[in-house]
């Protein structure tokens, strides 16, 4: 039932913002609460990638891993991903990196719930923290990886 939408202009092309958000591995070294993130598959077919991938979260003594399906589209510039197994009842999360005059308009948009009441109690605030971080935590890294377009 938590949901947060965002939508910012950054000062890095539609392409950086894509790429940088679709190299789900290094996700560990700027994201807030991400602890460790590990590609199980990638499939390519028709110019998008789908991967399965587990992410473990934590925070304090708590630590949680949830997978997902994240299709990359770029053709589009689209990212979608979609809960697979872990504390959730449902997640779904999308990306959208659109040409702007200063660069490129990212929207991001999640939606999800925990199973437990319990941990939703625990670790909601937290997440909303994070969430509400990521758009700044990927701007950030944007500047550091493409400083040339900052």
């Amino acid at each position: 039932m938590p949901k947060f939408e965002n939508a910012r202009v950054v000062r890095h092309s539609p392409d950086e913002m894509f790429a940088l958000v679709a190299d789900v591995e290094r996700y560990p070294e700027f994201l807030p609460l991400c602890q460790s993130l590990v590609v199980r598959s990638r499939r390519e077919r028709d110019g998008k990638t789908l991967l399965i991938a587990d992410m473990t979260v934590a925070y304090k003594l708590i630590r949680e891993t949830f997978a997902s399906q994240v299709l990359l589209k770029p053709a589009e510039r689209q990212i979608d991903v979609k809960y697979v197994d872990g504390p959730f009842r449902y997640l779904e999360n999308r990306w959208n990196f659109e040409p702007h005059p200063d660069g490129c308009e990212v929207r991001f948009f999640i939606d999800y719930e925990f199973k437990s009441r319990t941990l939703g109690l625990l670790m909601g605030s937290m997440f909303d923290y994070a969430f509400r971080r990521f758009a700044t935590a990927f701007e950030e890294r944007a500047n550091k990886v493409y400083p040339a377009s900052a």
